[in-house]
């Protein structure tokens, strides 16, 4: 494999090992921060990105998994901070130590493509990833605001 299409741009990524954790390669040698490592055994969520538009966790997928995928990380999101779900974080004052935060928004963003009115339950379900600060309230409710102007 010699290409990767990471946030709508075509990466060279021949120099690196096939079997690199898709993490290492967006953080390492693309520069990409927004991703954060958080257990390494896909349990936290932290590292979650979307490949071809669902939540994978880049801790464990490994480069040789995603060839003629398109990847999109927090900071393909939205250049601006202009998503829903970006906006609705913001809104509700989401972020305490805002360490899984990236993974967050990312899964909630999955979830709000695939499901646009989600019921209480079915934030609970999806929204897996682990925050330290229990912000879990916060982010039910920035859901239910973003899933408004999504759906609109």
């Amino acid at each position: 494999m010699t290409k990767i299409t990471v946030n709508g741009n075509e990466i060279d990524v021949a120099e690196i090992s096939e079997e690199t954790p898709l993490l290492w390669v967006l953080r390492d040698h693309l520069g990409l921060t927004g991703t954060k490592y958080g257990c390494g055994v896909s349990e936290c969520g932290a590292c979650t990105v979307h490949v071809d538009g669902d939540p994978v966790q880049s801790c464990v997928t490994t480069l040789s998994e995603v060839e003629g995928s398109d990847i999109t990380t927090i900071e393909g999101l939205s250049d601006d901070g202009s998503h829903p779900v970006q906006k609705a974080w913001k809104e509700h004052s989401v972020p305490q130590c805002g360490y899984c935060q990236a993974g967050q928004i990312m899964m909630a963003a999955a979830l709000l493509e695939s499901n646009k009115d989600p019921s209480d339950d079915e934030i609970d379900s999806h929204m897996w990833n682990i925050c330290r600060c229990g912000t879990y309230n916060r982010i039910r409710e920035a859901i239910k605001d973003a899933a408004k102007e999504v759906d609109q």
